[in-house]
């Protein structure tokens, strides 16, 4: 046990030494409220971290950051960061609501940063930053430049086509964050890349290797064109490319595994289907020994292989039946279902309660639409998860809250739903990303406002008198303001609340 303990020790010490050496040798600039200005503002181009040390994900992120500062160095590019559990002014000044939070400035101008959190995509994410939208292609650079990224695109005109690379330029603007653009007029690089302007192609390392968009676009078939042939036709999500396969726009099928002979199983029946559906639906592998959770997000039970479809941008949850086996014919038989909109979305509720009449009203998913939405009351909603630190603070004066209202229910209505056991119906146009939130859906046409103020009796209080459509009269000089309130979260709060062990995408 001794020698165990001076090991550790040993252990600890090397391990602080070369800590030291480390933060000495570092090439991330440390921003506090004395240097951020004056460091930041006179940047052409500057990457930024805002983080908190607790923070797992920032954990992760800190080696990775280090050596993407290391290699911008060469391109003259500065990496920094502001601890925000020592900088509260910094942080609060930039709005910050969660950690990591990256943000890039161009002379002193903020804007999200929305690469990767591993250095080489941090690199190159920057090294496009730091280039024109559109670079010039000729016939001396054409070959470098169309294989200098995994994706590049390269607009071919002419003197009669001004109106398609005004398109093409307005495009690159747009996506200069996630791809590389350049353009060419030069007669020896048409001639080479065997093309008849206007021509876009999209250079790829994956996959058919491009795609060819030829004659007249706009804007939104260019754009549409660049997203959907962009995505690998069966590759592995994550969240450092999780983002992208949304902005697509399409439909994902997710293929869960939790070993590499399953993994090659589901491809061999799978691979296919997904050809067949290209450009329809973008199929993914996910590995259930990081990502499972995942699967709860579209409904299905965390017992693998498993399969099944999200539209993300509507919350909407396409299960397969985990009863079946994954087959080529199964597979190819529920997608075509699913793209003809023959498969109605997955809806998880909780079943109804049979009695409903605490003062606080029990929303489930499967009641949610006659409740909610019922234009002759006024219904605050409480959406929580059971495990959430501040929801568990709100209950007594959440329960005082409803208890106050009880006699009035058929115009003012106080509930709350478990929203980690419920889905949001299809007719809900909001998503739900930290609890507690609480919304008043208004009497009348249903208006949604947001309650942000503290989480006091009295304020919540004040806050339906002021927004309710139905007007009634309460007595609250008995709040007990001392013991049942709680202050509105602060960023670290917030960022805590949202903080979860298990990896995400």
């Amino acid at each position: 046990m001794l020698i165990k303990n001076l090991l550790s020790s040993i252990a600890a010490g090397a391990f602080l030494a070369c800590t030291i050496v480390s933060a000495e040798q570092s090439d991330v600039i440390t921003l506090s409220k004395d240097n951020f200005k004056t460091i930041v503002e006179p940047e052409k181009l500057i990457l930024v971290e805002f983080y908190a040390p607790w923070c797992g994900h920032c954990k992760a992120l800190a080696p990775e950051y280090e050596i993407a500062a290391t290699a911008l160095k060469v391109e003259n590019i500065k990496l920094a960061k502001v601890d925000c559990t020592a900088e509260t002014q910094v942080c609060s000044e930039q709005d910050i609501k969660g950690y990591p939070t990256l943000k890039v400035f161009k002379d002193g101008n903020a804007s999200e940063y929305n690469g990767g959190r591993k250095a080489d995509l941090i690199v190159n994410y920057m090294k496009k930053q730091a280039l024109p939208a559109i670079s010039d292609v000729n016939v001396e650079n054409f070959d470098t430049f169309k294989d200098s990224d995994e994706k590049v695109i390269i607009g071919f005109f002419d003197d009669n086509n001004q109106e398609e690379y005004n398109t093409f330029s307005q495009t690159a603007e747009e996506l200069r964050e996630d791809f590389l653009f350049g353009a060419t007029g030069q007669k020896d690089v048409i001639t080479k890349a065997e093309v008849k302007p206007p021509t876009v192609i999209l250079y790829k390392k994956f996959d058919e290797g491009k795609n060819i968009l030829e004659g007249s676009f706009t804007k939104e078939e260019l754009t549409t064109f660049i997203k959907k042939n962009s995505i690998p036709l069966l590759a592995e999500i994550g969240p450092d490319n999780y983002a992208s396969y949304v902005d697509s726009g399409l439909p994902l099928a997710f293929l869960f595994y939790e070993n590499a002979e399953q993994r090659t199983k589901l491809g061999q029946e799978v691979e296919s289907v997904a050809k067949e559906f290209k450009g329809q639906v973008s199929f993914v592998y996910i590995d259930a020994e990081k990502f499972g959770q995942h699967a709860e997000n579209i409904n299905l039970k965390q017992t693998w292989p498993a399969f099944g479809i999200s539209k993300p941008e509507e919350n909407l949850k396409f299960p397969f039946d985990q009863s079946k086996e994954i087959t080529t014919e199964a597979i190819k038989e529920f997608v075509t279902q699913f793209v003809k909109g023959e498969i109605k979305p997955s809806i998880k509720s909780q079943p109804i309660p049979e009695k409903n009449d605490e003062p606080v009203f029990v929303l489930v998913a499967d009641n949610f639409e006659d409740v909610v939405y019922d234009a002759t009351k006024d219904v605050l909603v409480e959406f929580y998860a059971p495990w959430c630190g501040h929801c568990k603070k709100l209950v007594p004066t959440y329960e005082k809250l409803g208890e106050t209202y009880a006699n009035v229910k058929d115009k003012i209505l106080i509930s709350k739903m478990d929203a980690t056991e419920n889905d949001l119906p299809a007719k809900a146009t909001f998503k739900v990303s930290g609890f507690p939130t609480i919304k008043l859906f208004k009497a009348g046409d249903n208006e949604i406002v947001d309650y942000q103020g503290d989480r006091s009796y009295e304020s919540i209080v004040e806050f339906l008198n002021k927004n309710a459509l139905n007007k009634v009269d309460l007595d609250v000089s008995t709040a007990e303001s001392s013991t049942t309130s709680e202050s509105a979260p602060t960023t670290t709060e917030v960022a805590e609340e949202k903080h979860d062990e298990h990896d995400e995408l």
